[in-house]
């Protein structure tokens, strides 16, 4: 189970959680599904191996896509049509320069009729559209420290929804 460990207390809505293991990070993710909605830019922030593409794996499968979700290191972007939205996963992990992002034409994708999940950020800045929420993953003794942070009005909405989702015990089984 997910547990909200810590709320910042500043006008912009952060909570930070523990996730022990790869399933708890999928199940961030399902989190972070319920709070989507079209026009969200959402940065994905940590280290190598920090659980980023297996967050978004999360998110997408609890949108109700069956099939195999991949990273995009080498392609840049794998695009998704699931449930109500369009959701577009980035890595820009492999560029040498921030105009890589600026000659593949990317920036067709940052509109307000699809979600964009962005993995190594700042390797496009400043050409990235900035983001809505921003989600830290680090590595810690065991497990990960996520953090979550809304950056705009509609970076709010998704992180309060998120907020719910987590504080809202699961349904008991008969």
């Amino acid at each position: 189970m997910i547990e909200i460990i810590h709320t910042a207390d500043d006008s912009r809505c952060t909570f930070t959680t523990h996730l022990a293991n790869e399933a708890e990070t999928e199940r961030m993710g399902a989190v972070l599904a319920a709070g989507l909605h079209a026009g969200l830019v959402i940065y994905l922030v940590g280290d190598l191996g920090a659980g980023k593409t297996t967050l978004v794996r999360g998110c997408i499968r609890a949108l109700g896509h069956g099939g195999k979700v991949k990273s995009p290191t080498y392609t840049l972007v794998e695009p998704y049509a699931v449930s109500r939205l369009d959701l577009y996963h980035f890595d820009f992990y492999r560029f040498n320069s921030p105009e890589e992002y600026l000659d593949a034409g990317l920036d067709e994708y940052f509109s307000d009729t699809g979600v964009c999940m962005v993995e190594w950020p700042g390797k496009a800045a400043p050409f990235v559209a900035k983001p809505d929420v921003e989600v830290r993953l680090g590595a810690t003794g065991f497990g990960r420290r996520c953090r979550v942070s809304a950056l705009t009005e509609a970076g709010q909405q998704c992180v309060t929804k998120m907020k719910s989702e987590l504080l809202t015990p699961p349904p008991r089984h008969a």
